[in-house]
């Protein structure tokens, strides 16, 4: 796989049905690697090597409605009184981060209500906090430590 864009982290692989697979601290089994899941685990190991998020807090790949449609979240953090603190996007390293990337996780959260978002393709990161009262987001140099509130 892609060397990313994040420290190097160490990951648990296995061979099944000629495919590779990746263990997944947070779902707790291993799953298909493909690029966008590469991402994705690197994100979850940012999310609690580096930032200290608790892994309890932290959920990955759940369904969500929009508008009736069902959606698929790529990651977010909890907050401990159960509200959204943080929602995560991750695009495979080949996908360029555009506007529609963050007019997807927009329309994610207006759902979800996260104070803030995330969005990678592993190479290229951009975090933003929600400003509700003046309905825009203010880009970030990076995510704040978890802190418990």
């Amino acid at each position: 796989m892609q060397k990313l864009n994040f420290p190097a982290y160490a990951f648990r692989f296995k061979n099944s049905e000629n495919k590779v697979a990746v263990f997944d601290e947070i779902r707790k089994k291993f799953v298909v690697l493909t690029p966008e899941e590469w991402v994705r685990q690197h994100v979850v190991q940012f999310l609690l090597t580096d930032k200290n998020y608790p892994k309890s807090y932290i959920n990955v790949e759940k369904v969500l409605k929009i508008n009736g449609i069902t959606k698929r979240y790529d990651a977010v953090v909890f907050k401990p009184d159960g509200s959204i603190f943080l929602l995560i996007e991750c695009k495979a390293p080949e996908v360029p981060i555009s506007q529609n990337t963050f007019d997807q996780i927009a329309r994610y959260n207006m759902t979800l209500k996260a104070d803030y978002l995330m969005v990678t393709n592993g190479l290229n990161h951009y975090f933003c906090r929600m400003d509700f009262e003046n309905e825009h987001y203010q880009f970030l140099r990076e995510l704040p430590d978890f802190k418990n509130q």
